[in-house]
C-alpha cells in the first residue's frame, strides 16, 4: 500500500514538474513565496507524521490506518499545491 502511494506521489511530481517546465511563465514574487511556504509546511507536517507514527502504541492494524491516512493527507496537500503552483504559471 505504502509503495503505491509513493509512485503516485512521484508520478504526480513529475508530471506537474514536466508541464510547469513547458510553460515557461513568470511567476510574481508573491507566488514564488507562496510556493516555498507551501513547500516548508508540506515538510514539517510529513515530519510530523513520522515522529507521530514512530511513537504509535496502538496496535498494528490502527498504527497501519494512522499511516495509510496521514499518507493520503500528504498526497492531497501536494496535489493542491502543485495545481495552485501550475495554475500561477497559467494565469501570468
Amino acid at each position: 500500500m505504502e509503495k503505491i502511494i509513493k509512485k503516485l506521489v512521484l508520478i504526480l511530481i513529475c508530471s506537474f514538474a514536466s508541464f510547469s517546465g513547458v510553460l515557461n511563465a513568470a511567476e510574481t514574487i508573491n507566488e514564488k513565496i507562496q510556493d516555498q511556504s507551501n513547500d516548508i509546511q508540506r515538510e514539517a507536517t510529513q515530519k510530523i507524521h513520522r515522529i507521530e507514527e514512530a511513537a504509535c502504541m496502538k496496535s498494528d492494524l490502527e498504527c497501519l490506518k494512522e499511516k495509510a491516512a496521514n499518507r493520503a493527507e500528504e498526497t492531497k496537500q501536494t496535489v493542491e499545491d502543485k495545481a495552485s503552483e501550475l495554475k500561477n504559471d497559467v494565469d501570468d
